[in-house]
């Protein structure tokens, strides 16, 4: 499990080698680390751009399928999940390939998103 708190996006690049290097220490196939690269940035840069405050990372492997939770404090009480954009909408693209990459496996809580991502 790799588990970390970052407030910049220049941070975030180190902090997700970690989770990287994990999975790979895992025996994780390529395609499945970039995807889950993808999904956790997305994640991480909506809550520092739109959220202004750190994301709380944890990233890990759970019965085949590696999970990622991204929560933050003005997540809580709210449900980030409500609206899902379609592929043509003008905003929410990293939604869009978030449920796309995890084939809508997702759970929204208050407070944040956890997304499983099938390894193959």
């Amino acid at each position: 499990m790799v588990t970390f708190k970052v407030d910049d996006l220049k941070e975030m690049k180190s902090e997700l080698k970690n989770f990287t290097d994990f999975l790979r220490a895992s025996c994780v196939a390529d395609d499945d680390i970039f995807a889950s690269k993808l999904v956790s940035c997305e994640l991480i840069t909506n809550v520092i751009r739109h959220g202004g405050e750190p994301a709380e990372f944890v990233g890990e492997i759970i019965g085949g399928k590696i999970c990622i939770t991204v929560k933050a404090k003005s997540l809580e009480g709210i449900n980030p999940c409500v609206d899902f954009p379609d592929v043509f909408a003008e905003g929410g693209r990293g939604l869009y390939i978030i449920r796309y990459l995890s084939g809508g496996n997702i759970e929204c809580r208050e407070g944040g998103m956890k997304v499983y991502l099938e390894m193959h």
